[in-house]
């Protein structure tokens, strides 16, 4: 047959670019799909440049019609999901596909086959997905919230592809949600005395996260992190080689006064980071830097004006998590964040998430700030044998 698909595995230079600039040319029309830089993507699917490399097996897969590419998607396996207790999501047995693109339903039916053809071959019986590549990037297929495009760190997919990937036996596993908020006017009456009351307990100090020792204030929050996540469906902790290469990736990205760690006698006790939504500038720039783009994004970093914001991570310590203080911290933190994010960079709009759907507390503070769902990821589940 003329029109017949063929699934190969990625294994040189030229296939890796056209795998990249797959999703360049399947989004092309998509006025809401912000291109990544691609020097960005190259990076996430490089060993010896992502971390996640070392403790995960991938392969890549390209799917071509009468030799023209018409599809992509990765197959990987992360050794440390691998050790996860089954109940969180993870565990034995269980491997990922991601970075899924076609052009119609029989490409990614043939690309789908693949991949779990790939994963039965390294010993796996269940696929968890999507994921590109962990859950700490783009967890997840986009399932409501097509019409606005994803704010920093946050995946696009288009709508038909949960009917191709659900009719490949798919079934759901999980919801994750992002919330959008009007910033501009401040929280409801409630969550002002709730904020002035932490302020008035002497043993509560909730600062910022200091840009002259990054990183310190960065391993911190980790720290925090790994702690406050550890009981997270779909956890996997972060390695110290993880650890520091988030570091780097993320320092352009704190902003002075938008990132707070929350203290209790002293100890740090929970975090919060928020960061400017580079996609606004991204959806312009096709994936390149050069030869101006890279001048344009680092002279907005230096002082973003008009600036929306996502909340991309928040954690308090376990021994504090489910009590009147976790509520509390998340309160003054967010509040002393929209303060400086409205006073100093003209937000008018942030958003909260991932969140998941079973995460009943984040799901209440943002019911208690007004803020509403506005997207909404499926991670889906099936078995291989």
């Amino acid at each position: 047959m003329t029109d017949q698909i063929s699934v190969t595995p990625v294994s040189n230079k030229a296939e890796l670019k056209a795998f990249v600039e797959c999703a360049y040319d399947l989004n092309a029309g998509d006025p809401n799909w912000v291109p990544p830089l691609r020097a960005d993507v190259f990076e996430l699917l490089t060993p010896g440049k992502n971390p996640f490399h070392e403790h995960a097996r991938m392969q890549l897969f390209l799917a071509r019609r009468n030799g023209k590419v018409v599809g992509r998607i990765s197959a990987h396996i992360d050794e440390l999901a691998l050790e996860q207790p089954p109940e969180q999501g993870m565990g034995p047995g269980t491997g990922n596909w991601g970075m899924m693109e076609a052009a119609d339903e029989a490409a990614m039916a043939a690309l789908i086959a693949a991949a779990e053809d790939w994963l039965r071959g390294q010993g796996m019986n269940r696929v968890l997905a999507p994921f590109s590549l962990s859950v700490w990037e783009e967890p997840g297929l986009l399932t409501k919230g097509q019409d606005h495009p994803p704010m920093i760190m946050m995946g696009h997919h288009k709508a038909e592809y949960q009917g191709w990937i659900e009719g490949q036996d798919y079934k759901l596993a999980k919801h994750l949600y992002t919330y959008d908020l009007n910033v501009a006017n401040g929280f409801p009456p409630l969550i002002d005395r709730i904020v002035k009351l932490g302020e008035r307990n002497q043993k509560i100090t909730v600062r910022n996260v200091n840009p002259a020792r990054f990183d310190e204030d960065a391993e911190i929050a980790i720290s925090i992190l790994n702690d406050a996540w550890s009981k997270n469906w779909g956890f996997v902790p972060f390695t110290e080689t993880e650890k520091e290469y988030a570091k780097k990736k993320l320092k352009p990205l704190i902003l002075k006064g938008t990132n707070m760690i929350a203290e209790l006698d002293g100890e740090p006790v929970a975090f919060m980071l928020a960061w400017p939504d580079i996609n606004r500038l991204l959806i312009n720039m096709k994936g390149k830097l050069w030869p101006f783009n890279a001048l344009r994004l680092l002279s907005w970093l230096r002082k973003p004006r008009l600036a929306d914001f996502r909340v991309p991570l928040m954690g308090v310590v376990k021994k504090h998590q489910n009590t009147r203080l976790a509520s509390q911290l998340a309160f003054m933190m967010i509040e002393y964040i929209r303060r400086e994010a409205v006073g100093t960079y003209g937000c008018a709009r942030a958003e909260v998430g991932w969140v998941l759907e079973d995460n009943q507390g984040m799901v209440a503070i943002a019911d208690a700030i007004g803020s509403k769902c506005n997207r909404e990821y499926s991670i889906y589940e099936k078995s291989l044998v």
